[in-house]
């Protein structure tokens, strides 16, 4: 009986709303901490994984030796490549195809590349203006690795020791 008194009591209080209340007031009165967007940026994990790239030797040549190890990795199948035999009887690709509003960035193809040729960039900020734009070609890739490769090797030295 007492606790049905008490819970009209409560109800009749509003209880539920001062309890509210009593939360807002007390961050009222605390500093914000607000991010001007486009002139500041939030602190980045250095294993943040944003836009493949596509990387190159020091010599000018392509790392990727058309082994598929990403494309059957990749658990969104994101991934197309096609490769061809060149003359000296290596291996490469023809087309390297990265699907972005497949892809879930989970950095599979990243781990099980065998010469760290594609790898996740910290680029975040991108966007697609008109359709088909969001398929990542095999030139896009390389122009992306030999814009930030110095910035990608500076990470990827980085984050060697946890590998």
């Amino acid at each position: 009986m007492a606790t049905a008194i008490l819970q009209f009591f409560k109800t009749f209080m509003l209880w539920e709303l001062l309890v509210g209340l009593k939360l807002t007031g007390r961050h009222l009165f605390r500093r914000k901490i607000t991010v001007q967007f486009p002139e500041e940026n939030t602190p980045i994990s250095p294993r943040f994984r944003g836009l493949h790239a596509l990387r190159r030797y020091p010599n000018g040549e392509e790392r990727c030796i058309a082994c598929k190890l990403c494309e059957a990795v990749c658990p969104a199948l994101a991934i197309t490549i096609e490769s061809a035999l060149r003359e000296d009887g290596t291996r490469r690709t023809t087309r390297y195809d990265i699907d972005l509003f497949k892809c879930i960035y989970c950095g599979f193809c990243e781990e099980a590349c065998p010469v760290d040729s594609i790898v996740e960039t910290h680029i975040q900020h991108y966007h697609f203006e008109s359709r088909g734009e969001q398929i990542m070609t095999k030139e896009k890739l390389l122009a992306i690795g030999d814009k930030y490769e110095a910035e990608i090797a500076a990470a990827r030295a980085a984050d060697a020791p946890y590998r």
